[in-house]
């Protein structure tokens, strides 16, 4: 797996966190026990941090980047879908960011809360807990709340997958 370091700066991995071959990791990066990064996710931490908690999954051709003044922090059993931008925001736990959506500057997502696919959530935003947000730009969508656990199988089932690539996986070409 491409890891890089950046100056003096290297990735944080921890031990049982799976990184595809084919993702690549840069800088100011930690990234927390059973969390998976899929093929061609870029998280580059050059001029910030990015943390990504324990048992989250960055999924397949994510790029995930931050500030100077605004690091990446995405929480615990947070799913990133396939093909998201996730900068210089904050994810609260167990959050969905769905596929092909944009989290900008200084966005907040609370916990346990959808971004729905291929919305943007403006910088500064703030979507709150346990709440879908649609559209772009992203807006809350009111008088629906998103269930308690209503993603565990997701993160389940990434922590699952996790293990068994760093099993399983080989290149045969």
């Amino acid at each position: 797996m491409p890891l890089y370091a950046l100056g003096d700066v290297e990735p944080d991995i921890h031990p049982d966190a799976y990184v595809h071959p084919d993702a690549v990791v840069i800088g100011n990066v930690v990234i927390g026990a059973e969390s998976s990064v899929w093929p061609t996710a870029v998280l580059r931490g050059d001029d910030g941090r990015i943390e990504v908690g324990a048992r989250t999954s960055v999924q397949d051709g994510s790029i995930i980047h931050c500030t100077a003044h605004e690091p990446t922090i995405i929480g615990n059993e947070v799913t990133v879908g396939h093909n998201v931008h996730i900068e210089g925001a904050v994810i609260g736990d167990r959050a969905l960011i769905s596929s092909g959506s944009v989290v900008l500057n200084g966005a907040r997502v609370g916990a346990g809360a959808v971004v729905a696919a291929g919305a943007v959530v403006s910088p500064k935003a703030e979507i709150p807990d346990r709440r879908m947000a649609m559209g772009v730009p992203a807006r809350v969508r009111e008088g629906h709340e998103v269930p308690e656990g209503y993603f565990d199988h997701a993160v389940q089932s990434y922590v699952r997958r996790a293990k068994r690539f760093r099993a399983e996986l080989r290149r045969i070409a």
